[in-house]
Formats: structure tokens, sequence, C-alpha cells
């Protein structure tokens, strides 16, 4: 189905952003933040004409435990209560719809913005949900310093290393659907 250009809203009840970083140097903790917002301007003829903008409620932290998630929403991490966003707005979008594209765009954590290039799927063309919204979806993947962002807490391990790994890992599948 062809959509021409298009404005689209993220749909967060089928959405989701998540993320992965090493613990203990042993294995990796995942998480995702569960309130998250954003807006695209597309047109499947032109997909590098795309524009996309993203807010994430950075208090919405979820890792299944209360305690870690208390500790991230501190001021020894995102400091949600200076810092309440994750945002991202793209500055470039190459590749194309069936091969996959090149995301280009300033994420800002912490207060601090740092261009991230994100690895966006192949995607199919616009279909209609049962209750005939029109549906696009999307996913992405990046990794990020954490420290390039100001998320510098840690601790040493006894045995050598460190608690919280800088490697971030983050995917993105994200549901849009055409605003009327």
């Amino acid at each position: 189905m062809t959509t021409s250009t298009a404005n689209w809203q993220i749909d967060p009840a089928h959405s989701s952003a998540n993320f992965s970083v090493k613990h203990m140097m042993i294995a990796k903790v995942h998480g995702g933040f569960q309130k998250l917002s954003g807006s695209l301007v597309y047109d499947e003829r032109n997909p590098g004409s795309a524009v996309i903008e993203a807010v994430i409620d950075a208090a919405s932290i979820d890792t299944r435990e209360p305690q870690r998630d208390a500790h991230l929403k501190s001021a020894d991490f995102f400091d949600v209560e200076k810092y309440p966003h994750l945002t991202f707005k793209s500055k470039k979008v190459t590749g194309s719809a069936s091969e996959g594209f090149l995301l280009v765009g300033e994420l800002t954590i912490h207060g601090v913005t740092k261009e991230v290039s994100l690895d966006v799927e192949p995607i199919g063309p616009a279909l209609k949900d049962p209750w005939g919204n029109l549906k696009l979806g999307a996913s992405a993947t990046t990794k990020i310093k954490r420290k390039d962002f100001g998320l510098t807490w840690n601790a040493a391990l006894e045995a050598g290393g460190v608690l919280v790994g800088d490697d971030v890992a983050i995917t993105l599948d994200l549901q849009f659907v055409k605003k009327a």
C-alpha cells in the first residue's frame, strides 16, 4: 500500500526501547523504557527524506529489579529529576526500505548530546490493522559508550574489573500509526 509523504506517530503500546550492558564483567543486564513517544515524516518513494523525533521518559526505566531501577534513576546515572527525557532527532537517512537504512541523528542522554548512527532493518509497506489504522514498523540497533553521555558511575570489583560496563547496546522496535 503506497502512502506518499505521511505523518506518523509512535504507537507506544506496540513499541519498545531496550538496552543491555555488561554487569560485573560476567553477563549482560537487559532493560527498557516503558514510556516513549515520537513522530515520523516518511515517504516510501523518498525514504532518504525521512525525519524522526523520539522522546523517552527516563523515569520509566525497567530492569525488572526495583532497587537497581531506583539507582539508575538517581543522580549516579540518569538523574531523572534534572534530566527527565532521553531524546533523538534525525539528521540524515541513507539506504532504502528494501535494503535497510543508516539513520544518523542526535541522541541526548543526561543533558549530553552526541551524534549516533542506527542500523535500521528493511521496512515493509504500510498495512491496515483490523481496526482500519494504517501502521508501519521499524527496528533499529546501535551501540553507545555510556561515559560519552556523562553516565560515569561505577564500582571496582575485588577480583578486578568494574561493576557496570561502558558499552551499551540499544534495540528499538517501533510501530507507527498514520496520523489522521
